[in-house]
């Protein structure tokens, strides 16, 4: 990499990023407000769907949170009936933590407002590229990285 001045006309990504990550942040919780959620807790209750029962460090170690805040949050959900805590059987010293059928059916209502804000914020894309941006998204934040010097393989990338 050169120490010397960029080219004006180089093509950067990361402020179209950022731009792009406020707008869909922005509206993401401006859906998830009259749900009485915030992104935060969109991530728990995904979690707690996908994986199932949890203890709470399990979920703190998961959602990458300090135990403090955790319990925090599961406050907020447990009080919106969305999530129960209870001791496990097995050491009570552990809690651990369940979605519950509201908690469920608030996150798939949540899951359809955010997809509507996704919809709106990727507008401007046919859904061929929406497709492409995941793939390129998710490959990017993969951290695996992808040269294509590379001899070619079966599946080339198209973009190389």
């Amino acid at each position: 990499m050169s120490s010397g001045p960029l080219d004006q006309g180089e093509r950067r990504s990361g402020a179209l990023l950022e731009h792009l990550a406020r707008r869909m942040r922005l509206r993401s919780e401006s859906v998830l407000a009259p749900l009485g959620l915030r992104p935060r807790h969109l991530v728990a209750l995904t979690v707690l769907r996908d994986r199932g029962d949890i203890s709470q460090q399990g979920l703190a170690s998961t959602l990458q949170i300090d135990g403090t805040n955790v319990v925090g949050l599961l406050n907020e959900l447990e009080t919106a009936g969305l999530v129960e805590r209870r001791r496990s059987p097995e050491d009570r010293r552990r809690h651990v933590v369940t979605i519950t059928p509201a908690g469920t059916e608030r996150l798939s209502e949540a899951e359809c407002a955010l997809a509507t804000a996704e919809d709106e914020v990727l507008g401007g894309l046919r859904p061929a590229e929406r497709d492409q941006l995941y793939e390129l998204l998710r490959r990017a934040t993969s951290g695996t990285t992808m040269t294509c010097a590379a001899e070619p393989t079966e599946d080339p990338d198209p973009l190389c």
